[in-house]
């Protein structure tokens, strides 16, 4: 296996400020998992966190919104520049494996990650939780993890299917598909070549 992560560091850093949010994100893919993670919703929060702790990356959202409306644009938005952060760390994805599939338990629920490098935005979220809302200050509305991927996706060019093997607990569930996506691009964006895996010769 040809490893050439000795290259340029893949980094990069946005910031985004509409009507709604004000955000700020720093990614290192090549990190340790460090975080700092402030949107104004602790469980969403906690959800950024175990993304980049789980996928090895060096992770900072600083997120501002209309929470007292509702935390959809927050979260929403927060995907979009954190796909759009890791599209641009990642460059042309010069000899990355490009495809990873993960199966991640926590406690009684399991979820599965299929994710491809691909360029191609596309989300499959085979995932129901019970439906009730995450208790926090503010409570957390599970459906938005659904929004977030879908945003994540749309700005990074990646594919990703995410189906509930099986679960009862809504937290463990979110928290599980969160999991299972981190270990899955942690795979998808190692070294281990030089050229673009790709017969197009681009992603």
């Amino acid at each position: 296996m040809i490893d050439t992560q000795e290259g340029p560091p893949r980094r990069a850093e946005q910031s985004r400020t509409t009507k709604e949010t004000d955000i700020s994100v720093e990614l290192e893919v090549d990190g340790s998992g460090r975080t700092e993670c402030r949107t104004g919703l602790p469980f969403f929060d906690h959800m950024l966190d175990q993304l980049g702790r789980h996928s090895g990356m060096d992770l900072v959202v600083l997120a501002k919104g209309d929470i007292d409306i509702d935390a959809h644009h927050t979260v929403e938005d927060t995907g979009i520049l954190l796909g759009a952060v890791l599209a641009e760390a990642l460059g042309d994805r010069r000899g990355v494996r490009r495809f990873a599939s993960i199966r991640v338990p926590l406690d009684e629920a399991v979820v599965e990650a299929v994710l491809d490098l691909s360029g191609r935005p596309f989300v499959h979220y085979g995932i129901e939780p019970p439906g009730e809302k995450i208790l926090g200050d503010p409570p957390f509305d599970p459906q938005l993890m659904e929004e977030f991927w879908r945003a994540f996706a749309g700005s990074a060019g990646l594919t990703l299917h995410l189906e509930l093997v099986r679960g009862r607990n809504t937290h463990h569930i979110i928290e599980a598909s969160v999991k299972a996506t981190a270990r899955a691009l942690r795979d998808a964006v190692r070294v281990e070549g030089g050229g673009v895996p790709s017969t197009k010769g681009v992603l």
